[in-house]
């Protein structure tokens, strides 16, 4: 006899901003990350090039203050990401 007949649950949609938060944080990090290491350098170099002022290095924003942002964007990104696959082996789980 087949289970067809049974109710499937029935999950209510979740908001947005509940789904794409993890990416949406990761996305943020790599583009602050870009800026700060790849864009800003170049762009300040070529800035103090073309008004003839004398070049000064570029100093990291991130880096200010002991590099903490980073630190709390790791713990931040891997913690989500240990809870997303706890939540995917939990559901693989389930269906077995």
């Amino acid at each position: 006899m087949s289970d067809d007949t049974e109710p499937k649950e029935v999950k209510p949609p979740e908001s947005w901003v509940q789904k794409y938060w993890r990416p949406s944080m990761g996305w943020s990090y790599m583009a602050i990350c870009l800026f700060d290491f790849m864009l800003a350098p170049v762009f300040f170099g070529i800035l103090s090039a073309v008004t003839k002022i004398p070049h000064t290095v570029w100093k990291s924003l991130t880096l200010a203050e002991g590099g903490l942002f980073h630190l709390a964007m790791g713990a931040v990104l891997g913690i989500s990401a240990f809870g997303r696959t706890q939540e995917k082996t939990a559901k693989i789980a389930k269906e077995d």
